[in-house]
């Protein structure tokens, strides 16, 4: 199981760096002008983190599996040990971001000249490729000089819960399954239950407010300085979230169990 372990702690870790690094690509369109066109590149990380999922969910099952066959295996172990990734790879998106700001507007501003995808992969070459080296930055952060940069509490507190549900979704309806074999195959398709309240969550407090705060950004050239500021707080957030899933993979599993047990 250790080698599954791996394979699973690889995929939820490029899950979470690639949804993280999500915010470089709306950074480099807001300081190019060219957010449409950065939001449509937002659907490649999306891809590439669901893809990445579609391996995570079934090996990360199959601990369940074992489990039931070996009393002494630590499933709950094994499970926050897959949630640790989580947090390891924001930690890896908040180091990379800078250095894929820079790449990213680079990208854009090819895009604009490709005109699709397919072409601008076609025209990148071994030089080219080489030269992204000049790209590199090292991340420098101060929290003192990051503040709440006119970011309410609450926004920050739910965007700290809504991560944590997200972090929690599969993997608590894995261990309700194990905790309830009697609804072990309801409770292992229930992980829309917690990504349910999370997606409510999302869409209705922290997906408008992200909308406003880059809009201020690309009409108010002193939003626009601060904008970078702004997604590293919310990228910490996201950090403290999966943390913070630590704590709620249990009663959410309990919860699925119950919910199950009850329709």
């Amino acid at each position: 199981m250790s080698q599954q372990l791996i394979v699973v702690f690889v995929m939820t870790m490029i899950i979470h760096t690639a949804e993280t690094l999500s915010y470089s690509i709306r950074l480099a369109g807001v300081r190019l002008n060219k957010i449409a066109v950065a939001l449509s590149l937002t659907g490649i990380i999306v891809l590439v983190s669901r893809t990445a999922n579609l391996i995570q969910a079934p090996l990360a099952a199959t601990f369940v599996d074992h489990a039931k066959e070996h009393v002494s295996f630590l499933l709950l172990n094994h499970l926050r040990i897959v949630l640790l990734a989580s947090s390891v790879g924001t930690v890896i998106a908040i180091a990379l971001f800078p250095t894929f700001v820079n790449l990213f507007g680079r990208v854009i501003s090819k895009l604009e000249v490709a005109g699709s995808i397919p072409k601008l992969v076609a025209s990148v070459s071994l030089g080219q490729l080489k030269n992204t080296k000049r790209y590199l930055k090292i991340p420098r952060f101060k929290w003192s000089q990051y503040r709440y940069l006119g970011i309410s509490k609450k926004f920050i507190g739910l965007n700290v819960i809504v991560t944590s549900f997200y972090s929690v979704g599969v993997l608590s309806s894995l261990y309700a399954a194990y905790l309830f074999p009697q609804y072990s195959t309801a409770a292992s398709q229930a992980s829309g239950i917690i990504n349910g309240i999370a997606t409510i969550l999302l869409t209705v407090f922290i997906d408008p407010q992200l909308g406003l705060i880059t809009d201020k950004a690309l009409n108010h050239a002193e939003q626009r300085t601060q904008l970078g500021k702004i997604y590293v707080v919310l990228m910490t957030t996201r950090f403290a979230g999966t943390m913070l899933a630590q704590f709620v993979l249990v009663p959410a599993a309990y919860f699925i169990g119950y919910v199950v047990g009850w329709l």
